[in-house]
């Protein structure tokens, strides 16, 4: 069985990013802030991608560099021939002095449309919005552009990141735009969440890695147990990363000890379609697989 996804996912790993996507992620000490940054940036060259990154103000240069190399200075000639940028918000709106949204966005479109008239398959954006305070810009301005920048990403190979440090911004001004941006990202690589839907679909984001087969195990119960009434469970594998054979084994042994249960169905994409199977999957009677298809 087969289905399309329907794009509408919020919180997702960064790894599942795509041109389109405006995305919001936070972060609350400066070791944890470079883990996304860094996965974002060396998708993105991979990709073959032009990637800017606008670090926090008062960051330099030097040490950006040095957390995007770590371990290895793989980046050094993605920086010599142009295609990883670092920059500021005050040197993208140049000649301006002041802050102004569509002065923003202006830059923002005419540098992907340069992106692929280098020859790249698009353009990624890093902005960390520490920049607000050090121009001395509105808050109410911030918001406004990240709530009304649509046009930047409507048809377009352009990708941003919008990254919040929680020791700088109010709780609730984070909150809010959490929710306004279309993705949300995990905070940490190698994370799982588990989420219910409002359909009471079992979502797993992250990694399903042997760090998190417990975590991965005891929400999978849970879920089991609270539709058990219901005699069926949906179980949501399409926004993982990373699923290891550890957790598969649990998922179809959970599976096939849900007497209870007349069916549990799981959503996944191919490859972990074929590790299901491959690890007896076909043989869960009450079992259904469907396979999501990607639009990208």
């Amino acid at each position: 069985m087969s289905a399309r996804d329907t794009g509408s996912d919020h919180l997702l790993p960064v790894q599942h990013l795509r041109p389109g996507d405006h995305a919001f992620v936070s972060y609350g000490n400066d070791e944890v802030r470079w883990e996304v940054v860094t996965a974002f940036v060396r998708l993105g060259l991979a990709r073959g991608e032009k990637v800017l990154v606008l670090p926090c103000p008062g960051v330099p240069e030097e040490e950006v560099l040095a957390r995007l190399d770590f371990p290895s200075r793989s980046t050094v000639s993605a920086r010599a021939r142009g295609q990883l940028v670092v920059s500021s918000m005050r040197e993208l709106i140049r000649p301006d002095s002041e802050f102004t949204a569509a002065r923003q966005m202006s830059r923002l479109g005419a540098e992907t449309e340069r992106a692929t008239a280098e020859g790249y398959a698009g353009l990624r954006a890093f902005i960390d919005m520490g920049w607000v305070a050090a121009l001395g810009t509105d808050v109410g301005a911030m918001e406004r552009r990240e709530t009304g920048a649509q046009a930047l990403f409507t048809g377009r190979p352009y990708t941003e990141i919008c990254a919040y440090d929680r020791r700088r911004f109010d709780r609730a001004v984070v909150s809010a735009m959490e929710r306004a941006h279309p993705r949300a990202l995990l905070e940490r690589l190698g994370s799982l969440r588990s989420l219910r839907g409002p359909d009471g679909v079992l979502c797993f984001i992250g990694e399903a890695d042997a760090a998190n087969q417990d975590t991965f195990t005891r929400s999978l119960e849970i879920a089991l147990a609270h539709t058990a009434a219901l005699r069926r469970l949906t179980v949501d594998l399409t926004r993982l990363h990373f699923l290891s054979v550890g957790c598969t084994v649990r998922l179809l042994t959970l599976t096939r000890a849900a007497a209870g249960h007349d069916l549990v169905e799981v959503r996944c994409d191919r490859g972990q379609r074929r590790m299901l199977r491959r690890l007896g999957g076909g043989t869960v009677p009450r079992l259904v697989l469907t396979e999501v298809v990607r639009a990208w």
